[in-house]
């Protein structure tokens, strides 16, 4: 068995630095969270869980149905999840591309559906986790997620979604790209 999601990573450089910029801002306000690693950091377009190691090669023929075009998404303001005044995870948004990354979650919902997979029932909400927040979030926390609510962190370009594994280790996961597919 392998955990695994699909992916679209960040790996702009100055998007990144902004990203961790916010990322340990937030953190110094002190509190206990699990901060997402620069190497780590992406849009979830679906997540898989523990899935046979066989179904590797269906869920990539799946992923190759996907149709996009190349495209840019604009990372921009935070949000947290359940909400901003009891964040448990708190996270980047995407204003332009969001529609683009939307249809390519459409997609690949329908392929995966005719493998078994049931469709998530959270409403997809594309997004990059900065912080998972361990305990309650300290005095100011809140005043700084507002500071940033609308913070442009940059744009850039969705070329390939990837099929990637979750390695859990006690420092954190490693994530392994094992197929990508690339825009038309």
């Amino acid at each position: 068995m392998v955990r695994l999601f699909i992916a679209v990573d960040v790996e702009d450089p100055v998007i990144l630095s902004r990203l961790e910029s916010v990322r340990d801002a937030v953190m110094a306000r002190g509190g206990r969270f699990k901060p997402v690693e620069a190497q780590n950091m992406h849009f979830t377009l679906r997540f898989l869980g523990e899935v046979d190691e066989r179904l590797v090669d269906e869920i990539y023929e799946a992923m190759r149905n996907v149709k996009f075009n190349a495209f840019k998404a604009r990372l921009k303001g935070l949000g947290a999840f359940p909400s901003l005044s009891r964040p448990r995870v708190i996270w980047v948004g995407v204003e332009e591309g969001y529609e683009e990354l939307r249809d390519i979650r459409i997609q690949l919902d329908s392929g995966l559906r005719r493998m078994g997979f049931k469709p998530e029932k959270e409403e997809f909400v594309p997004h990059v986790t900065l912080l998972r927040v361990k305990s309650r979030i300290p005095p100011g926390t809140a005043r700084i997620l507002a500071e940033y609510s609308d913070y442009d962190f940059g744009i850039m370009e969705v070329r390939s979604i990837r099929l990637k594994q979750s390695i859990l280790t006690p420092r954190g996961p490693i994530y392994k790209t094992l197929r990508e597919v690339e825009a038309a």
